[in-house]
């Protein structure tokens, strides 16, 4: 019988779809939709990485990336069959195998073509390191080129998240996040469960890392999981972990998030997308400090410390029924909000400079700076993806930019850059202050009240007003 292979899948979710790799029991798969997803999964063990390629300009890199991340791990690039010229190109940049696909031929036979690969490379004799690549005879329309696998550095453990001496601590310059420091500092004392809370992007895993890394256990794993990206049945043996046989695929053991924490630090992210069932059992876990993995019988000490997260307000989930009051109550031992960015604009321009400097090496654009105008401009949109967005918003300009270039607001988003439409728009040379202050608010409230379908009730929301206040500056301002 063939041995079940743990893969990781980057790339589409449609290409995933259609493979049917997800039905297919020899491969348990995990998959996540892009690079910088994959490089912040904590660090499990896998017996193969597929990565699907956009742009080739990128693969060193990314495969670069992933080798540091995963350094043991088989890494195969799936390519269209267009690219097979370039397959010794592929291997030399660090590829263990190049999977060639058929345009509207991906399916089934996927499968049966990974699983032979990664056996191929897991069973193979290691050679030496002058073996030169080797191409496997694959019926199409699958093909595979792959190379010798390097002999693998010592294995860190499932999950386990190593310290890095590299890795910085929270950005902030803040008094909103001076007082959140405050908080993380208390509670790196305590062995108590800590709740953070705040909106998506604000960075509730960077707070959790440094609750962790301030506290005596930093010497121990920190381990992170997105309870939102597991269903329940699969969420729950991620965490307790399950016995050989325990469900049909399970031909051997394996330890649960609980147990490979070890005493360290747990941080279960978006635990509010979790059903009623596991928050039971995790209620028990927090009761009793023990756990009994999935099929098992033995129940196992818990030692390690347990940050929740969540960007709902847990009160109204209760009351909605959604969340186990009693569950609520255990992890709300010592909660922390983190403001949103747009409470703390001064984090705004440090951290936008440390994407820049963090970003821009492995896009080859070093040295880019923002211009005044650009700075001006990131401190006046309202972030509502938060730190994430923020991010994002610095690799899309570093892509818009030549190295060692000032950004300038050309680079920038729309989104970001509209406040200057009504400026520059039939700019007056006699206009009086109050006049164009007049003109920038018409246009604001117009912008709204497109953007939410005329609905006025809607708008005065989105604005911060009440119905009857943006009924008075409508007829102020003569907007139909």
């Amino acid at each position: 019988m063939r041995p079940i292979r743990s893969l990781l899948w980057i790339g589409g979710g449609q290409g995933l779809a259609e493979s049917g790799v997800t039905e297919a029991p020899e491969l348990d798969v995990t998959w996540v939709p892009d690079l910088d997803e994959a490089l912040s999964l904590p660090r499990v063990v896998f017996d193969g990485i597929l990565l699907e390629v956009g742009r080739i300009e990128r693969l060193e890199a990314d495969l670069r990336a992933l080798a540091e991340r995963l350094p043991a791990t088989p890494r195969l690039v799936s390519l269209a069959s267009h690219h097979e010229p370039r397959a010794e190109e592929i291997l030399d940049l660090g590829a263990d195998a190049a999977l060639f696909v058929d345009p509207g031929a991906v399916g089934p036979g996927i499968v049966d073509q990974i699983s032979q690969t990664l056996d191929t490379i897991h069973e193979s004799p290691r050679p030496t390191p002058s073996t030169e690549a080797q191409t496997l005879p694959l019926p199409p329309p699958l093909r595979t080129v792959t190379r010798p696998t390097p002999s693998p550095s010592a294995d860190p453990g499932p999950w386990l998240e190593p310290r890095s001496a590299e890795r910085p601590s929270a950005i902030s310059q803040s008094p909103a996040m001076a007082s959140v420091f405050e908080l993380v500092d208390r509670a790196a004392s305590s062995p108590s469960t800590v709740l953070l809370t705040g909106e998506t992007g604000v960075g509730k895993e960077v707070i959790a890392r440094e609750l962790h890394a301030r506290s005596l256990r930093d010497s121990e794993p920190f381990v992170a999981i997105n309870c939102a990206a597991f269903p329940e049945s699969l969420l729950e043996s991620e965490l307790f972990g399950h016995v050989k046989g325990a469900f049909t695929g399970a031909d051997r053991a394996k330890i649960g998030l609980f147990e490979a924490a070890r005493g360290g630090t747990l941080f279960l992210d978006e635990m509010a997308e979790m059903g009623l069932p596991l928050q039971a059992k995790l209620l028990r876990v927090l009761q009793e400090r023990e756990i009994r993995p999935v099929g098992g019988t033995q129940q196992i000490a818990v030692r390690c410390r347990i940050v929740a997260a969540t960007n709902r307000v847990l009160a109204e989930e209760v009351e909605a029924g959604h969340f186990r009051e009693d569950l609520f109550y255990r992890l709300n031992v010592f909660p922390i909000r983190i403001p949103p960015l747009r409470d703390r604009k001064e984090d705004i321009l440090p951290l936008a400079r440390h994407f820049l400097a963090l970003h821009g090496p492995r896009e080859g654009k070093t040295d880019c700076h923002l211009s005044l105008a650009s700075s001006q401009l990131l401190l006046g949109y309202g972030w509502p993806g938060n730190v994430r967005e923020l991010e994002n918003e610095m690799l899309r300009t570093l892509m818009l930019t030549s190295s060692g270039q000032l950004i300038t607001p050309k680079s920038l988003s729309p989104k970001i850059v509209e406040i200057i439409e009504p400026i520059a728009q039939d700019a007056r040379p006699n206009e009086s202050l109050k006049q164009a202050l007049d003109r920038v608010e018409a246009w604001i409230i117009r912008r709204a009240l497109a953007n939410n379908g005329g609905r006025k009730a809607r708008t005065a929301r989105k604005l911060g007003l009440t119905r009857e206040g943006l009924y008075k500056k409508m007829k102020r301002l003569g907007i139909e």
